[in-house]
């Protein structure tokens, strides 16, 4: 027997999750007859670094959702670059939190089987195939014919594969472990960002993390690569080393290990019947960051599925527009055009603009927590812009030399 549904979304993460959340409470009369299939069973594992920025919470807050994990939450960040470390704290307050993906996945799946929402755990999906009339999905579940698809599966899509849709332009690796805390280590409502190795397309980072109840340290590094190609660099080398220099042995630590697709602002995002999200379609290549995205995605996904099936037009030929018009594509297509910015040619200015425009960096983290821009913050952020501009017109120099040390000067903006 072939079971019947609505709409079928592969992937129980926080895009799937979120994409079910949103069609519910959009199409309240269609709950029972959404099905997640997820892979495994939860808690799961999930190798994330846990940065949620608060616009996330936000947005499930809209429909009523709270997910209540064990949290540590985060003010502000750290950005390092050049010996110099530059602090800036948002004066609002809370910006977003640090979560373990075991908990964070596992009790947002929970609030979507509470509101009726049919999770179904260890259906591994092995085939898809798009008919006049529906999509037929094979899982380790059993089979299923939905007349709508969501491929919410990360960044080893299998949706993604069976529809003949390539790679993404930009892919990333990454390498993370848990650690003590050390006194070297930055507040721990900060993230730290360290641009310092020019050779690395990526950065170091330390997040705060708590695991158990234990205060530990998320520490990893972040690689991004392009067009598929490889790298000399050794990103578990590049870990080693930041860990010594804080006193760590990385053999002492349990790493993991893994890979995350970019936004190509040019690859297709639907088929007939089938929506791609979160990680599946691409996410930030510039940081990586995907929590807060894949929360996006779901939410635009489902508000847009809930029009398009009452309408009964299921071509989905206008999904990439949606997308493109909502904020999560707005965000996207800004932070993929910067790549070129922040690892190309051009970096060494827009390290030494971030070290000396603090208003910048706080519309970052402004816009991370989904607060509104300040008149006074954009005025002065667009000052610094047309500063440093006119000093790289002018042939000044934008690096800094001789500084042998990683901390030579530190300073924070209130």
């Amino acid at each position: 027997m072939v079971e019947q549904v609505e709409v079928a979304i592969v992937g129980g993460g926080p895009a799937g999750i979120s994409a079910a959340l949103f069609l519910a409470h959009a199409a309240p009369e269609l709950t029972d007859r959404i099905v997640v299939l997820e892979k495994e069973h939860y808690p799961r594992e999930k190798y994330c670094a846990g940065g949620v920025g608060a616009r996330a919470d936000n947005l499930l807050g809209s429909i009523g959702v709270q997910v209540d994990v064990p949290s540590v939450p985060l003010h502000g960040v750290a950005f390092r670059a050049v010996g110099q470390q530059r602090v800036v704290r948002d004066p609002g307050g809370w910006i977003g939190r640090v979560v373990r993906r075991i908990e964070f996945d596992h009790e947002l799946a929970r609030t979507a089987m509470r509101r009726g929402i049919r999770v179904i755990e260890g259906a591994r999906v092995q085939g898809v195939r798009v008919v006049p009339e529906s999509v037929e999905i094979q899982s380790a579940h059993g089979a299923l014919r939905a007349r709508a698809l969501i491929a919410a599966d990360g960044v080893g899509s299998v949706v993604r594969r069976e529809l003949g849709i390539g790679g993404a332009r930009y892919q990333a690796q990454a390498l993370e472990l848990d650690t003590e805390p050390v006194a070297s280590d930055v507040d721990r409502d900060l993230m730290l960002f360290d641009v310092s190795r020019r050779e690395l397309p990526g950065y170091y980072w330390d997040f705060p993390t708590l695991v158990g109840g234990q205060e530990l340290v998320c520490r990893g590094v972040y690689l991004l690569r392009e067009g598929g190609a490889g790298s000399s660099l050794e990103i578990q080398e590049i870990l080693a080393a930041e860990l010594a220099a804080r006193g760590l042995d990385l053999a002492r630590y349990r790493k993991k290990r893994y890979a995350e697709r970019g936004f190509d602002l040019h690859a297709p995002l639907s088929r007939q019947r089938v929506l791609l999200i979160g990680e599946a379609a691409g996410i930030d290549p510039v940081t990586g960051e995907g929590i807060a995205q894949a929360i996006q995605y779901g939410a635009v996904a489902g508000r847009y599925l809930a029009r398009k099936l009452h309408v009964r037009d299921l071509c989905f030929d206008d999904w990439r527009h949606e997308v493109m018009g909502s904020m999560i594509g707005h965000d996207l297509s800004v932070r993929t055009l910067g790549v070129g910015a922040f690892y190309g040619r051009y970096r060494p200015q827009v390290e030494r603009f971030l070290l000396d425009t603090p208003e910048f960096v706080r519309l970052g983290i402004q816009h991370f927590a989904g607060k509104r821009w300040s008149g006074p913050t954009l005025v002065r952020a667009g000052w610094g812009v047309a500063w440093h501009v006119a000093r790289w017109l002018a042939g000044r120099p934008a690096d800094v030399s001789g500084a042998p040390e990683l901390a030579r000067h530190s300073f924070e903006a209130a």
